[in-house]
């Protein structure tokens, strides 16, 4: 099997085996229970530079680092399992799946991971296997479904808002879910478009993690409760 084979319309079977030997399956630094397909510096995907990724036709590998958003909250879900003990979770922009692997952990009744990447489709599977968990996976943009019903109890979403314009849209694809009834908690190191005036602070954490991917070698990260704006003070958006 070559590299260039694996695209994204690849079946799931060459993503897997891509994900594998690409991959180590190691335990994020904060949450040290999941076990996750994960590039560090003795990985070859870490070689492998955004030109090179692009060249072959592989989107960002974004799936492939707990980045500190996550951790933290898989770090509080695991922490405070009454969250979603019993209830059903959607891990919106999931990306390895950590946060959706944690509500299992935690005791949810039924988990999905919700991203528009194959392989991060693909690498949701694979770590929740590796971690003994049953996972749905939605492949589909649920921010281009027009209305259609969420019947989740708790939407988790990690590291969502770093870009404009897509910080504003999943901010208003958010509010209508919280309108629709779902709790909705948000791991965000203080992105710049993070929208604080619509959240409020559950816990802090000091998140590890690599030079390559932040500015810090530990990241301030917290837990946030999306919340209506009426209700909410905080301010405004802080930088990373």
């Amino acid at each position: 099997m070559r590299e260039t084979d694996i695209l994204p319309g690849a079946p799931i079977a060459d993503r897997e085996a891509f994900i594998r030997e690409n991959t180590r399956l190691i335990a994020p630094p904060l949450v040290p229970e999941i076990s996750l397909h994960l590039a560090d510096d003795t990985s070859p995907l870490w070689r492998k530079g955004e030109e090179e990724l692009t060249a072959l036709g592989l989107p960002s590998p974004y799936w492939a680092f707990a980045w500190a958003g996550g951790q933290a909250l898989a770090r509080y879900l695991i922490d405070t399992p009454a969250v979603v003990a019993g209830r059903t979770v959607l891990d919106f922009g999931a990306g390895s799946g950590l946060g959706a692997i944690a509500a299992m952990k935690a005791g949810a009744a039924a988990v999905a991971a919700a991203d528009v990447d194959a392989f991060a489709q693909a690498a949701i599977g694979l770590n929740a296997a590796a971690n003994g968990v049953a996972v749905d996976i939605i492949a589909r943009d649920l921010l281009g479904d027009d209305g259609a019903p969420m019947n989740f109890d708790v939407i988790i979403a990690g590291d969502v808002f770093y870009e404009w314009p897509a910080a504003g849209t999943v901010a208003r694809w958010l509010e209508q879910r919280l309108a629709a009834g779902a709790e909705i908690l948000i791991g965000d190191p203080d992105r710049y478009y993070l929208p604080k005036d619509r959240l409020r602070q559950l816990a802090t954490y000091s998140v590890p993690v690599t030079r390559a991917l932040e500015d810090l070698s530990i990241k301030k990260c917290a837990v946030w409760r999306f919340d209506a704006r009426k209700n909410v003070d905080c301010g405004a958006a802080g930088k990373a």
